[in-house]
């Protein structure tokens, strides 16, 4: 069997990703491996389920939470640049967060709540343990109910309000933690975006643009796909649970991603390619340069690619994630979690400890690896709502560490 100069076997890949194609529960996808200077793309499938175009190289994908790695950079700028500190609080941006209240009881009523010990802090935002957050250890809970109706932007909600209004409805909750204490998922990364617009003055993928995107040449990476390219995206599905029929998420043409949204979602709000997404993890792995340019100060990329917690919240981290293990069939069991990214602290699988990157709940995947100078990137339209697209990316990771020298 042969393998390139980058040392991992093409024709392996290919036959395992051909083969979650040929299941007929993945249309169509695109991989991209990149290793000491040489790429490998990958485009098998079609863009709908049905037939019609082929996959391409320049697909665009809705990046879901993979998203969450590339937003981030926006606040590494605004901290490069001292125009925010990590121990500072929020409070002066984001007036709806300060004189907390917390719960008594994670799980408790909403009513019995003590006064927060502190303020949130940028540092919070950043490390996603602010004191709210997807938490899989309280889904029954009445904060769980509350945040979810206030805030919830998914496919079944409807689009969010803009960034203003999406604040003051937080305002109305309590935390479910003391800020600092505890790491819970996402909404921490969609409050970050507001601070970055707000210290900046500036919607948050101006900013993005300007510092990140345009430098590093991500053309195709936005929050909303124009017009004259909408013919590169594939409708999203999210097939029944129960029956795998490929029911429409989201429709290209006259769809939610086909629209600039009134809230720019720093979680889960990005479109992209493989090459835009090869360009920015690159960057990660050149300690913050493009070329000779820079474009975050290898501190920051240390900082956002390393693990940021105690070990008192990634035991809880660790114990969240292995509770829910057969649902994404390992994935969050990385280990540590830096900012905006997992960060991998431990063997628990193929990929090795110091990966960094995160993986979307539309079927995207993108990680970095110091260690041996690779990215992978994979790209998918199928959402998880069954285990297919979580099986056909843990599937890509595991061929392709096996398959390196």
């Amino acid at each position: 069997m042969g393998t390139n100069n980058s040392g991992f076997s093409e024709a392996r890949l290919r036959d395992v990703l051909a083969r979650h194609v040929e299941s007929k529960k993945i249309p169509g996808l695109v991989a991209l491996v990149s290793r000491g200077g040489r790429t490998h793309v990958e485009a098998i499938g079609t863009m709908r389920h049905d037939g019609g175009a082929p996959m391409r190289r320049d697909t665009i994908f809705r990046m879901a939470s993979s998203s969450k790695p590339v937003t981030m950079a926006a606040a590494m700028v605004l901290l490069d640049e001292c125009r925010l500190r990590l121990d500072e609080p929020v409070d002066p941006w984001l007036p709806e967060l300060a004189d907390r209240r917390v719960l008594k009881r994670p799980d408790g009523p909403l009513e019995e709540t003590v006064p927060a010990r502190r303020p949130i802090t940028v540092r919070d935002l950043l490390t996603s343990t602010f004191g709210l957050g997807v938490d899989f250890d309280l889904l029954d809970s009445p904060i769980r109910a509350a945040t979810f109706e206030r805030l919830d932007y998914s496919v079944a909600s409807g689009p969010a309000p803009d960034p203003d209004e999406w604040m003051r409805r937080l305002s109305e909750l309590p935390l479910s933690y003391q800020p600092g204490e505890r790491w819970q998922y996402d909404l921490s990364n969609e409050v970050l975006g507001v601070l970055v617009a707000r210290v900046t003055g500036r919607p948050l993928e101006t900013f993005l643009r300007e510092r990140i995107l345009d430098p590093l040449g991500m053309k195709d990476t936005a929050f909303h796909v124009p017009a004259d390219k909408i013919d590169r995206l594939p409708p999203l599905y999210g097939p029944d649970p129960q029956t795998g029929e490929f029911l429409v998420w989201d429709e290209a043409e006259g769809g939610r991603t086909s629209r600039p949204p009134a809230f720019q979602g720093a979680g889960g709000g990005l479109v992209s390619t493989a090459d835009d997404y090869h360009a920015y993890f690159q960057m990660l792995l050149n300690h913050g340069m493009h070329g000779s340019e820079r474009i975050l100060s290898r501190p920051a990329v240390e900082l956002m690619t390393t693990n940021r917690l105690t070990p008192a919240q990634q035991a809880a981290r660790d114990t969240m994630y292995r509770n829910i293990a057969h649902i994404t069939v390992g994935q969050g069991q990385q280990g540590g979690w830096g900012f905006g990214m997992a960060a991998r602290t431990r063997r628990g699988d193929y990929a090795p400890i110091g990966q960094f990157g995160w993986d979307g709940g539309t079927g995207t995947t993108a990680y970095a690896d110091p260690g041996n100078q690779l990215t992978g990137i994979l790209l998918t339209q199928v959402g998880m709502s069954t285990p297919d697209s979580a099986r056909l990316i843990h599937d890509f990771w595991t061929t392709l560490y096996q398959a390196t020298d």
